[in-house]
């Protein structure tokens, strides 16, 4: 349809019941003579909207034309309805036909979501799908269309009225084409103005209401209230708040310093979230290359540090390499005066940060990553749980120097602007004092198995748990229920790939992928994934052995890399772990392949406190003896583990994770007593 002929056709069907009045009353065009012109005019409007359209998509093309196309079939059937019978009644209800027509579509779509309105509003503003405000959003929408379908339902009930007004109002010809000519084509107009106009305030209203989303790349000075609070410290009800003038400020001032650097990479390490918010936002602004580590050993330092790399801590005591490599204290630098309190832009894409997947010991494995894909895996997050995030106070135990605590515990909340505590719980007592508000809780699993171990019954008020990093037991996720109230909600994942799939063990072991993730089981049996998080567009292939399910879940069989050979025999070290918890005298347990004249197994165990019990007194030889006796019964004997050390504490880093170079070295290190 033709620029010329689409503005014609608006125009038309606007001013229809006018040009019927005008011709049939003032001109008294004969209504045969009159139908022929309806015909002929809802022909043209037929051929140029059903005619070829080029350069537009096909979706656009399919709603531009669908209103012309109903016009002019209702303007077609007036008119040779109208041609036939010679009546004008025909004409009229052209604007009952229109009411009933918008009644159904718009009707249709409450009993069949999404509705109309909620898919228009889609149309307009991109960003409501997977926002937190999208539910609202849809509610919002769904009362509109209930509104409109009052209004189709009354104007059509006037509008059939006022056509057949000579015969219910006892009017002349004349005064009742009078009435239905000023109503369909003056009131109803004014009234549907009305609607609109209402709901644009109302609307206008309901936004300034809805939870808005401003991840760290797209922020600006005016993205929240001056006092807005972002970050506490202790507990809530402690009153001890940084606000977004706060943050403001603070970026400001650490950009200050960086600009007076020509330094482009920095090393950053900061156990104060704030300051690690602040520091983080600022070398992002300033366009530095950042490398994230919780490890500031002098040996690790020592592996990733570059020439004409800098380093930035909040922690004093740290070694010092030379002069070129002098720690940075921040909360020194964000002391100084700032130059202005404008917000750079931050170009997601091209973002670099590296975080290092290595433990204590081994050469450090450099990772890069950019905030596009961080950004991505917080709005899936954000889509499906924005409502529990929304109603709470955020705690975590986990490093925000690691994917999983950078995501959930800083990146995450400040897109959401969810006030989070300043400082990570270094202790399960913590938990106590977190009564006075709702709080979020972003654990691992190591630290949830130490909670359930020194506490009974938590006093928290409806809190939510998150928790990653580890492999979190269905017997300690139950036991969490019982101390927290709350079954925890598990994220799988790893620095490569980011978010994967969730589970709560309640509902079965079963993982459900991430809505826009595409997994497949490889040839070595390990899971594959395609996802918007992962850059290699090939996706990434795990290390980890899968079953998928017919419906599209999966469940985890451990580790390829976990498969060792002991003379000969295929082993998963993974399996001898879980019989071994089997005994329920077990905490925790990590089983390593060692090497002297032959390869056997050694287990590191951690007793819990039946297990603690039953073996008092006991001398290890016995110990050794129970648990071989017990694996006697799953294994054959080359393959049960050979070695035992049972220690207070298994060693694990601030992520729960167990690193097997140090469990080697345990072994190494200490004398055997077998």
């Amino acid at each position: 349809m033709n620029k010329f002929i689409k503005i014609l056709f608006y125009i038309v069907a606007a001013i229809y019941p006018v040009l019927i009045f005008t011709f049939l009353v003032i001109l008294k065009l004969p209504v045969r003579i009159l139908s022929l012109c309806v015909i002929a005019l809802a022909l043209s409007f037929f051929l140029a909207a059903t005619g070829n359209s080029k350069n537009k998509s096909k979706e656009k093309n399919l709603f531009e034309k669908i209103k012309p196309v109903l016009s002019a079939t209702f303007f077609m059937a007036a008119g040779l309805l109208c041609f036939f019978t010679n009546e004008k009644i025909f004409l009229k209800l052209y604007s009952v036909a229109i009411s009933v027509t918008l009644l159904l579509v718009f009707g249709s779509t409450l009993f069949s979501p999404p509705n109309i309105i909620f898919r228009f509003a889609l149309l307009g503003d991109k960003s409501i799908k997977n926002s937190p405000a999208e539910k609202k959003v849809e509610a919002y929408c769904r009362k509109v269309c209930i509104v409109w379908c009052v209004f189709f339902i009354c104007n059509g009930t006037v509008s059939v009225l006022t056509a057949f007004a000579s015969s219910v109002f006892s009017l002349s010809e004349q005064a009742a084409d009078s009435l239905w000519s000023i109503y369909n084509g003056g009131i109803s107009y004014v009234l549907m103005g009305m609607i609109f106009t209402v709901e644009f305030i109302i609307r206008k209203m309901v936004d300034k209401k809805m939870p808005k989303v401003f991840p760290i790349t797209k922020f600006c000075a005016s993205s929240r209230d001056k006092n807005y609070v972002l970050c506490y410290e202790g507990k809530w009800s402690d009153g001890k708040f940084k606000t977004w003038k706060n943050f403001l400020d603070d970026t400001s001032k650490m950009r200050t310093f960086l600009e007076k650097s020509d330094c482009s990479e920095w090393i950053l390490h900061c156990e104060d979230y704030w300051y690690f918010l602040v520091t983080f936002t600022a070398l992002l602004q300033c366009r530095k290359i950042i490398h994230l580590t919780q490890n500031i050993t002098e040996n690790f330092l020592g592996e990733i540090k570059k020439d004409g790399m800098n380093f930035l801590t909040d922690q004093e005591t740290l070694p010092k390499f030379n002069a070129d490599f002098i720690p940075q204290i921040i909360e020194n630098t964000v002391a100084e005066k700032s130059s202005s309190l404008n917000c750079p832009a931050i170009n997601s894409d091209e973002t670099k940060i590296f975080m290092y997947t290595s433990g204590s010991t081994g050469k450090p494995k450099a990772v890069l990553q950019r905030m596009s894909e961080f950004e991505l895996d917080n709005a899936f997050v954000i889509s499906k749980w924005a409502d529990e995030f929304l109603k709470r106070k955020l705690v975590t135990t986990v490093s925000q120097h690691h994917i999983y605590g950078f995501l959930f515990g800083i990146s995450l909340p400040f897109a959401l602007g969810i006030p989070f505590r300043r400082t990570r719980i270094e202790f399960p007592q913590e938990f106590e004092t977190l009564s006075d508000e709702k709080y979020m809780i972003i654990a691992t699993p190591a630290f949830l198995k130490r909670t359930n171990e020194v506490e009974e019954k938590l006093p928290l008020n409806d809190c939510f748990i998150f928790t990653s990093g580890g492999v979190l037991t269905p017997e300690v996720a139950e036991q969490t229920d019982r101390i927290f109230g709350y079954w925890p909600t598990e994220v799988y994942g790893s620095t490569e790939t980011s978010g994967i799939a969730y589970r709560q063990s309640k509902n079965g072991l079963e993982w459900t992928p991430f809505d826009n993730a595409k997994i497949w089981k490889g040839d070595d049996g390990c899971l594959r994934i395609i996802s918007p998080y992962i850059k290699d567009p090939q996706g990434f292939a795990t290390a980890d052995l899968v079953e998928i399910k017919d419906d599209g879940k999966f469940i985890l069989k451990g580790r390829s890399d976990s498969i060792v050979k002991i003379e000969e025999k295929r082993i998963s070290v993974t399996e001898v772990e879980n019989r071994i918890l089997e005994t329920n005298l077990v905490a925790d347990v990590k089983v390593v392949a060692l090497e002297d004249k032959r390869q056997y197994l050694a287990a590191a165990v951690e007793l819990n406190a039946e297990g603690k019990k039953k073996f008092e007194g006991q001398k290890k030889l016995i110990v050794n003896r129970f648990f071989h006796d017990f694996l006697m019964q799953y294994f054959e004997n080359v393959v049960i583990p050979k070695k035992w050390r049972f220690l207070e504490k298994i060693p694990a880093d601030v992520q729960g994770k167990k690193h097997k170079e140090e469990i080697i070295q345990l072994f190494k290190t200490e004398s055997s007593n077998e």
